[in-house]
């Protein structure tokens, strides 16, 4: 086995690899842009985002858990952490590790519930009427 092969986990929590839609936001300089995760743990993240990033830079990150981490219902929170690398800049965007220092959670508001029924209405196939085929 050469060394390419092994590799050491430094990881202390399990990661999900999960995309899920995030708000970024630099306090320093007070930017706001969107992303993506690529994968995610309790104790940091890879994102995808519109913003420009450095290492070290705090960050700012808000998503909704969703319940197979949770273990209950999807939840909004706020992370907030620093950036430990940059793995890509191009253009005006940035895929960065970030570390968790912290996060609250947020109450469900209305433009949330609004936002993620929008959302869900894009998942819905046009062939298929509202409600269960199995209940008709």
């Amino acid at each position: 086995m050469s060394t390419d092969q092994v590799r050491l986990e430094r990881r202390a929590g399990q990661r999900f690899d999960l995309h899920l839609p995030v708000s970024v936001r630099l306090p320093q300089t007070a930017c706001e842009g969107c992303g993506s995760t690529q994968n995610l743990s309790a104790r940091g993240a890879l994102l995808h985002t519109d913003l420009r990033m450095a290492e070290g830079d705090p960050v700012g990150v808000t998503l909704v858990m969703p319940s197979m981490i949770t273990l209950a219902e999807n939840m909004r929170v706020r992370c907030h952490g620093k950036v430990l690398r940059v793995l890509s800049a191009q253009g005006t965007g940035s895929v960065v590790a970030v570390r968790v220092e912290n996060y609250e959670y947020l109450p469900e508001t209305d433009r949330a519930s609004s936002i993620s029924s929008r959302i869900g209405a894009l998942h819905e196939h046009p062939h298929e009427e509202h409600g269960s085929l199995a209940s008709k």
